[in-house]
């Protein structure tokens, strides 16, 4: 199989969709696109495809008049203490969203504690997640989350990942040469998914793409049985563009 990763230009605006709605809060009677554009800077053009995915998202609404408000999805995270169930809820909602449009079953990722956590998912019955036949946790270096997650890190994070959990052959294409490997996430481009092509596990193709929020290491992922593997190129591709609401909602 002669799959490689190609470049992609994702739509990853974050900062630019929290100035937005830092500028729908302030005005709590509502405003127009081009307010929008005057005190945020940002040309109309470029607004309208933020405006769209707030509004699909509910992070923003649309009135009568053309205005846009708060949603419910802003007025849920910003509930008190119950911001972290109703961040959980958001995210599975996107998760499970995502899951049906890219037709495979779906993760978010992080980094914690050293450790490499499966923190969401979503599959179904046409859709199951990866058999995960080897802790995620000692698997960095063959799975898509895992060398998504390394790519984040530097030298030395690498190496102490690497020193507490050994690098084992799992496939007959895992890489077991820590310098080649390495090599491969220093070439890795932050606007590529990372592919795992039975790397991790036999019959199992898998991509990720980084959801950088502030400090923290995470990632986006989806998984296909090796029947769907003609899939994989549409499939990460979408995930790419449709990583900014998972960003965005880690970030507020």
């Amino acid at each position: 199989m002669a799959l490689k990763p190609e470049p992609t230009a994702p739509f990853h605006s974050v900062q630019y969709a929290l100035r937005v709605l830092e500028t729908v809060s302030r005005h709590g009677g509502g405003v127009t696109d081009v307010q929008i554009a005057r005190e945020t800077g940002l040309p109309v053009a470029h607004l309208s495809s933020l405006l769209l995915m707030l509004r699909r998202e509910g992070y923003v609404e649309q009135v009568a008049d053309g205005a846009y408000v708060i949603g419910d999805s802003l007025v849920l995270l910003g509930s008190g203490l119950t911001r972290r169930e109703a961040l959980e809820a958001k995210l599975q909602e996107t998760l499970t969203e995502l899951r049906d449009s890219v037709g495979a079953a779906v993760y978010i990722s992080r980094y914690i504690d050293g450790e490499v956590k499966i923190t969401q998912f979503a599959d179904g019955p046409r859709t199951p997640k990866v058999n995960e036949w080897v802790d995620f946790r000692s698997a960095a270096h063959a799975s898509t989350v895992g060398k998504c997650l390394l790519t984040q890190l530097d030298q030395n994070g690498r190496r102490d990942h690497l020193a507490r959990h050994k690098i084992a052959r799992l496939t007959s294409r895992t890489i077991t040469n820590e310098r080649i490997l390495f090599s491969k996430l220093d070439s890795q481009p932050a606007t590529v998914p990372v592919l795992d092509l039975q790397e991790y596990a036999v019959g199992t193709v898998c991509a990720a793409v980084p959801l950088t929020a502030g400090s923290a290491v995470g990632c986006l992922a989806l998984s296909l049985p090796i029947e769907h593997a003609h899939r994989l190129r549409a499939a990460a591709d979408t995930l790419n563009r449709r990583a900014a609401p998972v960003v965005l909602s880690l970030a507020i």
